[in-house]
């Protein structure tokens, strides 16, 4: 199936029905399927997200994220539920480039994250640096990572 080159960018309330459905079923396969880790993915934070996504020709997310502003820090946006479920061809990369531009559109001077354990560097390669020591979070090892968008 062709994927489209296009990431989409979208506030929650833009999106459609079928692609917030796409979203969440794409979530689910990687991250409670494969994963195997029952969780609770709808945690209230889609409703004030910017979701960008990349499809494929059918309409199926083939790659995405969410971007909210932390409501405990100031000028820090947070990047979450990074998932490509097409590996090995680059949309991790692209969809993560993406979500870091959209934080630096949304007047963020950092952006923070928490990676499992074993994607430190995925993340590094974008800048994000480790903050914390792996904490479990729900069962998986999970580390916090922040990058810095403005020089002090």
């Amino acid at each position: 199936m062709k994927i489209c080159s296009e990431i989409k960018d979208k506030y929650f309330d833009e999106l459609s029905v079928s692609e917030l459905y796409e979203i969440l079923r794409a979530r689910e396969q990687v991250f409670i399927v494969e994963q195997n880790c029952p969780y609770f993915d709808i945690d209230g934070k889609d409703r004030y997200s910017h979701h960008l996504f990349i499809e494929r020709e059918d309409g199926s997310c083939a790659a995405c994220l969410r971007v909210f502003m932390k409501e405990d820090e100031p000028q820090t946006a947070q990047i979450g539920r990074v998932v490509t479920t097409e590996r090995g061809c680059g949309l991790g990369i692209k969809i993560l480039h993406a979500g870091v531009e959209k934080a630096r559109m949304l007047g963020a001077d950092e952006i923070y994250l928490e990676a499992q354990e074993y994607a430190q560097g995925f993340y590094a390669k974008e800048g994000f640096v480790t903050v914390s020591e792996p904490f479990p979070e729900d069962g998986i090892p999970h580390v916090k990572m922040r990058l810095r968008l403005i020089s002090d």
